[in-house]
Protein backbone atom coordinates (compact mmCIF):
# COMPACT_ATOMS: atom_id res chain seq x y z
CA UNK A 1 0.00 0.00 0.00
CA UNK A 2 0.74 3.34 -0.23
CA UNK A 3 1.69 5.34 2.70
CA UNK A 4 -1.64 7.12 3.01
CA UNK A 5 -3.81 4.02 2.38
CA UNK A 6 -1.55 2.30 4.93
CA UNK A 7 -3.33 5.00 7.17
CA UNK A 8 -6.61 4.78 6.01
CA UNK A 9 -8.63 2.77 3.58
CA UNK A 10 -9.73 4.31 -0.22
CA UNK A 11 -13.37 3.96 1.21
CA UNK A 12 -12.55 5.68 3.95
CA UNK A 13 -11.04 8.22 2.13
CA UNK A 14 -13.10 11.98 2.00
CA UNK A 15 -12.18 12.48 -1.50
CA UNK A 16 -13.16 8.72 -2.43
CA UNK A 17 -16.56 9.09 -0.32
CA UNK A 18 -17.21 12.35 -1.94
CA UNK A 19 -17.09 10.25 -5.66
CA UNK A 20 -18.94 7.81 -4.65
CA UNK A 21 -21.64 10.67 -4.01
CA UNK A 22 -21.27 12.14 -6.85
CA UNK A 23 -21.43 8.89 -9.01
CA UNK A 24 -24.38 7.71 -7.08
CA UNK A 25 -26.23 11.61 -8.50
CA UNK A 26 -24.83 10.76 -11.66
CA UNK A 27 -26.64 7.37 -12.17
CA UNK A 28 -29.95 8.47 -10.73
CA UNK A 29 -30.01 11.17 -12.85
CA UNK A 30 -29.99 9.47 -16.24
CA UNK A 31 -32.02 6.84 -14.54
CA UNK A 32 -34.86 9.22 -14.58
CA UNK A 33 -35.57 8.63 -18.25
CA UNK A 34 -36.68 5.16 -17.74
CA UNK A 35 -39.75 6.56 -15.95
CA UNK A 36 -43.21 5.81 -18.06
CA UNK A 37 -45.63 8.39 -18.24
CA UNK A 38 -48.30 5.26 -19.14
CA UNK A 39 -47.00 3.38 -15.42
CA UNK A 40 -43.46 1.85 -14.09
CA UNK A 41 -40.21 2.33 -15.18
CA UNK A 42 -38.60 0.00 -18.33
CA UNK A 43 -35.16 -0.32 -19.70
CA UNK A 44 -32.88 1.92 -21.50
CA UNK A 45 -31.20 1.37 -24.83
CA UNK A 46 -27.59 2.17 -25.20
CA UNK A 47 -28.16 5.83 -25.32
CA UNK A 48 -29.94 5.83 -22.50
CA UNK A 49 -33.57 6.51 -24.55
CA UNK A 50 -36.37 5.01 -23.87
CA UNK A 51 -37.39 1.84 -26.74
CA UNK A 52 -39.64 2.90 -29.00
CA UNK A 53 -43.39 1.26 -27.53
CA UNK A 54 -41.71 0.51 -24.48
CA UNK A 55 -43.79 -1.15 -21.22
CA UNK A 56 -43.35 -1.33 -17.97
CA UNK A 57 -41.17 -4.11 -16.82
CA UNK A 58 -42.06 -5.65 -13.21
CA UNK A 59 -38.21 -6.11 -12.41
CA UNK A 60 -37.04 -3.02 -13.53
CA UNK A 61 -40.02 -0.84 -11.80
CA UNK A 62 -39.68 -2.92 -8.20
CA UNK A 63 -35.74 -1.88 -8.43
CA UNK A 64 -36.08 1.38 -9.79
CA UNK A 65 -38.99 2.18 -6.75
CA UNK A 66 -36.64 0.32 -4.31
CA UNK A 67 -33.25 2.73 -5.59
CA UNK A 68 -35.50 5.76 -5.71
CA UNK A 69 -36.26 5.37 -1.98
CA UNK A 70 -32.55 5.11 -1.04
CA UNK A 71 -32.69 8.53 -2.83
CA UNK A 72 -35.53 9.85 -0.92
CA UNK A 73 -34.28 8.70 2.10
CA UNK A 74 -30.88 10.59 1.67
CA UNK A 75 -33.40 13.68 0.80
CA UNK A 76 -32.38 13.74 -2.93
CA UNK A 77 -34.81 16.33 -4.21
CA UNK A 78 -37.18 14.31 -7.35
CA UNK A 79 -36.67 10.83 -5.40
CA UNK A 80 -39.70 10.46 -3.38
CA UNK A 81 -42.30 11.14 -6.49
CA UNK A 82 -40.95 8.74 -8.50
CA UNK A 83 -41.03 6.39 -5.69
CA UNK A 84 -44.70 6.76 -5.33
CA UNK A 85 -44.71 6.25 -9.39
CA UNK A 86 -43.19 2.80 -9.11
CA UNK A 87 -45.46 1.97 -6.28
CA UNK A 88 -48.56 2.94 -7.79
CA UNK A 89 -47.62 0.48 -11.09
CA UNK A 90 -46.92 -2.15 -8.58
CA UNK A 91 -49.98 -1.78 -6.71
CA UNK A 92 -51.93 -1.60 -9.99
CA UNK A 93 -51.10 -2.21 -13.85
CA UNK A 94 -48.37 -4.75 -12.70
CA UNK A 95 -50.39 -6.85 -10.09
CA UNK A 96 -52.79 -9.72 -10.65
CA UNK A 97 -56.56 -8.37 -9.49
CA UNK A 98 -57.91 -11.63 -10.39
CA UNK A 99 -55.15 -14.02 -8.69
CA UNK A 100 -53.14 -12.38 -6.63
CA UNK A 101 -49.81 -11.93 -7.33
CA UNK A 102 -47.38 -10.00 -9.78
CA UNK A 103 -47.00 -10.32 -13.63
CA UNK A 104 -43.56 -10.06 -14.97
CA UNK A 105 -44.69 -7.34 -16.82
CA UNK A 106 -47.47 -4.53 -18.17
CA UNK A 107 -50.15 -8.16 -18.96
CA UNK A 108 -50.84 -5.42 -22.22
CA UNK A 109 -47.69 -6.15 -23.31
CA UNK A 110 -47.64 -7.77 -27.03
CA UNK A 111 -45.91 -10.59 -24.71
CA UNK A 112 -48.55 -10.94 -21.88
CA UNK A 113 -47.82 -10.96 -18.19
CA UNK A 114 -45.99 -14.37 -18.15
CA UNK A 115 -45.04 -16.76 -15.42
CA UNK A 116 -45.52 -15.85 -11.91
CA UNK A 117 -41.90 -15.59 -10.55
CA UNK A 118 -40.18 -16.08 -7.28
CA UNK A 119 -37.32 -13.53 -8.49
CA UNK A 120 -39.89 -10.90 -9.68
CA UNK A 121 -42.06 -11.44 -6.70
CA UNK A 122 -38.89 -10.88 -4.48
CA UNK A 123 -37.75 -7.60 -5.97
CA UNK A 124 -41.52 -6.33 -5.44
CA UNK A 125 -40.72 -6.84 -1.89
CA UNK A 126 -37.65 -5.02 -1.66
CA UNK A 127 -39.34 -2.19 -3.25
CA UNK A 128 -42.21 -2.39 -0.91
CA UNK A 129 -39.88 -2.93 2.89
CA UNK A 130 -37.92 0.19 1.22
CA UNK A 131 -40.88 2.16 0.47
CA UNK A 132 -42.37 1.57 3.80
CA UNK A 133 -39.46 2.11 6.01
CA UNK A 134 -39.78 5.57 3.79
CA UNK A 135 -43.24 5.66 5.10
CA UNK A 136 -44.52 6.83 1.37
CA UNK A 137 -48.67 6.13 1.01
CA UNK A 138 -49.47 2.64 0.05
CA UNK A 139 -46.30 1.14 0.82
CA UNK A 140 -46.70 -1.04 3.70
CA UNK A 141 -50.47 -2.00 2.06
CA UNK A 142 -48.28 -3.33 -1.18
CA UNK A 143 -45.58 -5.15 1.86
CA UNK A 144 -48.58 -6.87 3.11
CA UNK A 145 -49.88 -8.11 0.17
CA UNK A 146 -46.16 -9.50 -1.20
CA UNK A 147 -45.44 -11.07 2.04
CA UNK A 148 -48.46 -13.15 2.15
CA UNK A 149 -48.33 -14.11 -1.65
CA UNK A 150 -44.62 -15.49 -0.62
CA UNK A 151 -45.57 -16.83 2.21
CA UNK A 152 -48.68 -18.95 0.54
CA UNK A 153 -47.52 -19.89 -2.58
CA UNK A 154 -43.60 -19.52 -2.50
CA UNK A 155 -42.21 -20.05 0.55
CA UNK A 156 -41.85 -24.00 0.85
CA UNK A 157 -41.14 -24.38 4.56
CA UNK A 158 -40.09 -28.15 4.56
CA UNK A 159 -37.10 -26.89 2.08
CA UNK A 160 -36.29 -23.44 3.45
CA UNK A 161 -36.75 -21.93 0.13
CA UNK A 162 -38.56 -20.60 -2.59
CA UNK A 163 -40.51 -22.31 -5.01
CA UNK A 164 -39.51 -21.35 -8.64
CA UNK A 165 -42.51 -20.55 -10.88
CA UNK A 166 -45.90 -20.85 -11.70
CA UNK A 167 -49.06 -20.07 -14.70
CA UNK A 168 -50.65 -16.95 -14.02
CA UNK A 169 -53.12 -18.35 -12.18
CA UNK A 170 -50.48 -20.20 -9.46
CA UNK A 171 -51.06 -23.64 -11.34
CA UNK A 172 -48.54 -25.40 -13.54
CA UNK A 173 -45.40 -25.44 -10.81
CA UNK A 174 -42.43 -25.46 -12.65
CA UNK A 175 -40.16 -28.65 -11.73
CA UNK A 176 -36.81 -26.65 -10.92
CA UNK A 177 -35.38 -24.51 -8.04
CA UNK A 178 -32.75 -21.59 -8.78
CA UNK A 179 -30.00 -20.48 -6.51
CA UNK A 180 -30.52 -16.64 -8.20
CA UNK A 181 -34.32 -15.99 -7.03
CA UNK A 182 -33.35 -17.63 -3.71
CA UNK A 183 -30.34 -15.10 -3.38
CA UNK A 184 -32.61 -12.33 -4.06
CA UNK A 185 -35.35 -13.52 -1.88
CA UNK A 186 -32.89 -13.50 1.33
CA UNK A 187 -31.88 -10.16 0.28
CA UNK A 188 -35.71 -8.91 0.35
CA UNK A 189 -36.12 -10.91 3.36
CA UNK A 190 -33.94 -8.87 5.77
CA UNK A 191 -35.23 -5.47 4.16
CA UNK A 192 -38.60 -7.18 5.30
CA UNK A 193 -37.40 -8.23 8.38
CA UNK A 194 -36.14 -4.26 9.06
CA UNK A 195 -39.18 -2.68 7.92
CA UNK A 196 -41.57 -5.11 9.58
CA UNK A 197 -40.07 -6.20 13.08
CA UNK A 198 -40.92 -9.51 12.32
CA UNK A 199 -37.89 -11.85 12.79
CA UNK A 200 -39.53 -14.71 11.31
CA UNK A 201 -37.49 -13.07 7.85
CA UNK A 202 -34.59 -13.28 9.07
CA UNK A 203 -35.14 -17.54 9.88
CA UNK A 204 -36.37 -17.39 6.45
CA UNK A 205 -32.82 -15.82 5.17
CA UNK A 206 -31.25 -18.17 7.52
CA UNK A 207 -32.89 -21.08 6.41
CA UNK A 208 -31.77 -20.00 2.49
CA UNK A 209 -27.83 -19.28 3.53
CA UNK A 210 -27.89 -22.62 5.46
CA UNK A 211 -28.73 -24.92 2.33
CA UNK A 212 -26.78 -23.04 -0.56
CA UNK A 213 -23.93 -21.59 1.23
CA UNK A 214 -23.23 -23.44 4.45
CA UNK A 215 -24.23 -26.83 2.35
CA UNK A 216 -24.24 -26.31 -1.31
CA UNK A 217 -21.38 -24.02 -1.91
CA UNK A 218 -19.20 -25.70 0.59
CA UNK A 219 -19.93 -28.77 -0.93
CA UNK A 220 -18.38 -27.52 -4.49
CA UNK A 221 -15.60 -25.43 -3.48
CA UNK A 222 -17.31 -22.46 -2.59
CA UNK A 223 -18.80 -22.38 -6.31
CA UNK A 224 -22.71 -21.63 -6.22
CA UNK A 225 -24.71 -24.68 -8.14
CA UNK A 226 -27.19 -22.34 -9.84
CA UNK A 227 -30.03 -24.95 -11.15
CA UNK A 228 -31.91 -28.22 -9.70
CA UNK A 229 -34.84 -30.48 -10.36
CA UNK A 230 -37.86 -29.89 -7.67
CA UNK A 231 -36.22 -32.82 -5.83
CA UNK A 232 -33.21 -30.68 -5.55
CA UNK A 233 -31.07 -33.04 -7.82
CA UNK A 234 -28.21 -30.58 -9.46
CA UNK A 235 -28.95 -29.94 -13.02
CA UNK A 236 -25.08 -29.37 -14.37
CA UNK A 237 -26.18 -29.58 -17.35
CA UNK A 238 -28.80 -26.95 -17.51
CA UNK A 239 -28.87 -24.55 -20.52
CA UNK A 240 -25.81 -25.82 -21.75
CA UNK A 241 -27.15 -24.75 -24.93
CA UNK A 242 -27.86 -21.12 -23.68
CA UNK A 243 -24.61 -19.94 -21.88
CA UNK A 244 -25.04 -16.19 -21.92
CA UNK A 245 -28.53 -16.64 -20.90
CA UNK A 246 -29.44 -13.51 -18.34
CA UNK A 247 -31.28 -15.11 -15.34
CA UNK A 248 -30.15 -18.95 -15.47
CA UNK A 249 -27.12 -19.60 -17.92
CA UNK A 250 -25.17 -22.80 -17.93
CA UNK A 251 -22.45 -23.26 -15.26
CA UNK A 252 -21.54 -21.61 -12.14
CA UNK A 253 -21.24 -17.85 -11.58
CA UNK A 254 -18.77 -15.73 -10.02
CA UNK A 255 -20.61 -12.80 -9.38
CA UNK A 256 -23.02 -14.26 -7.96
CA UNK A 257 -20.53 -15.87 -5.47
CA UNK A 258 -19.86 -12.52 -4.33
CA UNK A 259 -23.16 -11.28 -3.97
CA UNK A 260 -23.40 -14.25 -1.05
CA UNK A 261 -20.31 -13.56 0.26
CA UNK A 262 -21.85 -10.05 1.62
CA UNK A 263 -24.93 -11.11 1.72
CA UNK A 264 -23.79 -13.37 4.57
CA UNK A 265 -22.43 -11.03 6.78
CA UNK A 266 -25.50 -8.73 5.83
CA UNK A 267 -27.51 -11.71 7.84
CA UNK A 268 -24.73 -11.51 10.86
CA UNK A 269 -25.10 -8.10 11.45
CA UNK A 270 -29.33 -8.35 10.82
CA UNK A 271 -29.28 -11.24 13.18
CA UNK A 272 -26.68 -9.90 15.78
CA UNK A 273 -28.88 -6.84 15.87
CA UNK A 274 -31.87 -8.69 16.59
CA UNK A 275 -30.50 -10.45 19.60
CA UNK A 276 -30.16 -14.04 17.92
CA UNK A 277 -27.45 -15.67 17.80
CA UNK A 278 -25.43 -15.63 14.49
CA UNK A 279 -23.78 -19.05 13.29
CA UNK A 280 -19.89 -18.70 12.77
CA UNK A 281 -20.26 -20.20 9.32
CA UNK A 282 -22.03 -16.96 8.04
CA UNK A 283 -17.92 -14.99 7.94
CA UNK A 284 -16.13 -18.18 7.18
CA UNK A 285 -18.48 -18.96 4.16
CA UNK A 286 -18.58 -15.19 3.56
CA UNK A 287 -14.79 -15.03 2.73
CA UNK A 288 -14.44 -18.73 1.15
CA UNK A 289 -16.71 -17.40 -1.46
CA UNK A 290 -15.01 -14.01 -2.01
CA UNK A 291 -11.99 -16.04 -2.46
CA UNK A 292 -13.86 -18.71 -4.75
CA UNK A 293 -15.04 -16.28 -6.95
CA UNK A 294 -11.59 -14.41 -7.69
CA UNK A 295 -10.14 -17.95 -8.26
CA UNK A 296 -12.41 -18.99 -11.00
CA UNK A 297 -13.50 -15.42 -12.42
CA UNK A 298 -10.83 -12.78 -12.42
CA UNK A 299 -8.34 -12.09 -14.55
CA UNK A 300 -8.89 -15.74 -16.67
CA UNK A 301 -7.00 -16.47 -20.04
CA UNK A 302 -5.02 -13.57 -19.69
CA UNK A 303 -8.27 -11.29 -20.05
CA UNK A 304 -8.96 -8.21 -17.51
CA UNK A 305 -12.45 -8.30 -15.98
CA UNK A 306 -14.69 -11.02 -14.04
CA UNK A 307 -15.89 -13.23 -16.39
CA UNK A 308 -19.87 -14.06 -16.46
CA UNK A 309 -19.94 -17.75 -16.25
CA UNK A 310 -17.65 -20.94 -16.02
CA UNK A 311 -18.53 -24.25 -16.77
CA UNK A 312 -18.36 -27.22 -14.88
CA UNK A 313 -14.75 -28.05 -15.74
CA UNK A 314 -13.26 -24.93 -15.10
CA UNK A 315 -12.63 -23.55 -18.26
CA UNK A 316 -14.82 -20.18 -18.87
CA UNK A 317 -17.92 -20.44 -20.14
CA UNK A 318 -18.87 -17.11 -21.32
CA UNK A 319 -15.28 -14.68 -20.89
CA UNK A 320 -18.28 -11.03 -20.94
CA UNK A 321 -17.88 -8.88 -17.59
CA UNK A 322 -21.09 -7.61 -16.74
CA UNK A 323 -21.61 -4.75 -14.59
CA UNK A 324 -23.08 -6.37 -11.78
CA UNK A 325 -20.55 -8.57 -11.10
CA UNK A 326 -18.18 -5.80 -9.95
CA UNK A 327 -20.87 -3.86 -7.94
CA UNK A 328 -21.34 -6.81 -6.33
CA UNK A 329 -17.87 -7.30 -6.05
CA UNK A 330 -17.19 -3.86 -4.67
CA UNK A 331 -20.03 -4.20 -1.95
CA UNK A 332 -18.56 -7.77 -1.11
CA UNK A 333 -15.10 -6.40 -0.44
CA UNK A 334 -16.10 -3.65 1.00
CA UNK A 335 -18.00 -5.52 4.35
CA UNK A 336 -14.83 -7.80 4.21
CA UNK A 337 -12.54 -5.33 4.91
CA UNK A 338 -14.80 -3.56 7.26
CA UNK A 339 -15.53 -7.28 9.09
CA UNK A 340 -12.05 -8.60 9.34
CA UNK A 341 -9.51 -5.55 8.87
CA UNK A 342 -7.51 -7.15 6.17
CA UNK A 343 -5.30 -5.41 4.15
CA UNK A 344 -6.11 -7.46 1.26
CA UNK A 345 -9.98 -6.90 0.88
CA UNK A 346 -9.38 -3.14 0.94
CA UNK A 347 -6.39 -3.73 -2.04
CA UNK A 348 -9.45 -5.70 -3.84
CA UNK A 349 -12.03 -2.76 -3.43
CA UNK A 350 -9.55 -0.36 -5.47
CA UNK A 351 -9.09 -3.36 -8.08
CA UNK A 352 -12.63 -3.54 -8.42
CA UNK A 353 -13.24 0.57 -8.58
CA UNK A 354 -10.54 1.00 -10.59
CA UNK A 355 -12.00 -1.51 -13.06
CA UNK A 356 -15.36 -0.21 -13.14
CA UNK A 357 -13.78 3.50 -13.53
CA UNK A 358 -11.67 2.67 -16.96
CA UNK A 359 -13.73 -0.47 -18.87
CA UNK A 360 -17.75 -0.03 -17.20
CA UNK A 361 -18.32 3.62 -16.90
CA UNK A 362 -19.94 5.51 -20.00
CA UNK A 363 -18.54 8.86 -19.98
CA UNK A 364 -19.79 9.84 -23.46
CA UNK A 365 -23.74 8.97 -22.52
CA UNK A 366 -24.33 8.28 -18.75
CA UNK A 367 -24.50 5.49 -16.47
CA UNK A 368 -22.30 2.33 -17.10
CA UNK A 369 -22.13 -0.25 -20.03
CA UNK A 370 -24.58 -3.27 -18.92
CA UNK A 371 -21.68 -5.40 -19.96
CA UNK A 372 -18.43 -4.96 -21.78
CA UNK A 373 -16.47 -7.98 -23.78
CA UNK A 374 -13.18 -10.23 -22.91
CA UNK A 375 -11.65 -7.19 -24.22
CA UNK A 376 -13.58 -4.38 -22.20
CA UNK A 377 -15.58 -3.25 -25.50
CA UNK A 378 -19.05 -2.57 -24.93
CA UNK A 379 -21.21 -5.48 -25.60
CA UNK A 380 -24.63 -6.55 -25.57
CA UNK A 381 -24.16 -10.24 -25.91
CA UNK A 382 -26.49 -11.14 -22.77
CA UNK A 383 -27.99 -7.75 -21.31
CA UNK A 384 -29.52 -5.41 -23.64
CA UNK A 385 -29.46 -1.45 -23.26
CA UNK A 386 -28.23 0.38 -20.20
CA UNK A 387 -28.78 -1.10 -16.95
CA UNK A 388 -31.23 -0.30 -14.34
CA UNK A 389 -30.17 1.65 -10.91
CA UNK A 390 -30.56 -1.23 -8.86
CA UNK A 391 -26.33 -3.03 -9.45
CA UNK A 392 -24.28 0.28 -9.77
CA UNK A 393 -26.22 2.60 -7.19
CA UNK A 394 -25.91 0.63 -4.30
CA UNK A 395 -21.71 -0.25 -4.06
CA UNK A 396 -21.97 4.57 -3.86
CA UNK A 397 -23.73 3.81 -0.40
CA UNK A 398 -22.69 0.55 1.20
CA UNK A 399 -18.72 1.39 1.51
CA UNK A 400 -20.00 4.35 3.80
CA UNK A 401 -22.75 2.23 5.53
CA UNK A 402 -21.80 -0.30 8.53
CA UNK A 403 -22.50 -3.56 7.97
CA UNK A 404 -26.16 -4.10 8.16
CA UNK A 405 -28.86 -6.14 7.48
CA UNK A 406 -30.74 -3.76 4.44
CA UNK A 407 -29.65 -0.79 3.13
CA UNK A 408 -32.82 0.92 3.72
CA UNK A 409 -32.68 -0.13 7.39
CA UNK A 410 -29.45 1.52 7.82
CA UNK A 411 -30.48 5.12 6.23
CA UNK A 412 -33.44 5.50 8.38
CA UNK A 413 -31.08 5.17 11.34
CA UNK A 414 -29.14 7.81 9.81
CA UNK A 415 -26.56 5.54 9.89
CA UNK A 416 -24.61 7.19 6.48
CA UNK A 417 -21.25 8.30 6.71
CA UNK A 418 -20.37 11.49 4.79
Amino acid sequence: MAEAEERMATMDMPAHRRWLEAEGQRLLDFSKASCLPTGGFCGLDMAGARPEGATADTIITARMTYSYALAAMQGLPGSGPLVDHGLAALSGLLRDAAHGGWFEQDPGSSSGGGRKKAYVHAFVALAASAASILGRPGARELLADVLTVIETRFWAEAEGAMRESFAADFGDEEDYRGANANMHSLEAFMAASDATGDTVWLDRSLQIAERFVNRLARENRFAIPEHFSGDWTILKDFHADQPDHPFRPYGTTPGHSLEWSHLCLKLEAGLTRAGRPAPAWLAECAAALFAGAVRDGWNRDGKFGLVYTVGWDGSVSVPNTAHWTLAEGITAAALLHRRTGEADYATWYRRFWDYVDLALIDRRQGSWWNEVDADNRPSERIYEGKPDLYHAYQPTLTPRLPITASIPGALSRGELQD
